[in-house]
């Protein structure tokens, strides 16, 4: 069975990307999707563990994930197409890319713009990086 990695922070560029790997599991099964919600490592410049102990950065990242990643698996169960989910923390480049190798996908299907407040001109920074980092086909949702 083909499985195709689906990062999703929320945006609008990812739930595109969703649908798109759900209409493509429909026309071509057998075909699985494995979500994955990302969310970076907190950076600690001295003062910010005073404001957010990393208890409640890590609820707060918990239950974005949790609003992400349920709707997600409510519509693929709708569509009657198999999949995962998995919420992870790091790079999230670098940890897209781990997550498909890790979980045998074949294909990552992303939206060209995310949550970020600051990409490239023609597509966004993560999904410029992850298609230089990746070893299998990225498929790009615009």
């Amino acid at each position: 069975m083909r499985k195709l990695l689906v990062p999703l922070d929320g945006s609008p560029a990812s739930n595109k990307a969703l649908d798109h790997a759900a209409a493509l599991a429909r026309q071509y099964p057998p075909i699985a999707i494995h979500v994955v919600s990302v969310h970076e490592m907190p950076h600690d410049y001295g003062r910010s563990a005073a404001y957010f102990p990393a208890e409640k950065l890590a609820e707060l990242d918990e239950r974005h994930s949790r609003e992400v990643l349920e709707p997600a698996s409510a519509k693929l169960r709708a569509a009657g197409v198999p999949h995962t989910v998995e919420s992870v923390t790091g790079e999230v480049s670098h940890a897209i890319v781990e997550s498909a190798d890790r979980n045998g996908c074949d294909t990552i299907v992303m939206g060209t713009r995310g949550m970020g407040t600051i990409g490239s001109l023609v597509m966004g920074s993560v999904a410029t990086k992850v298609v230089h980092l990746s070893s299998i086909p990225v498929l790009l949702v615009k």
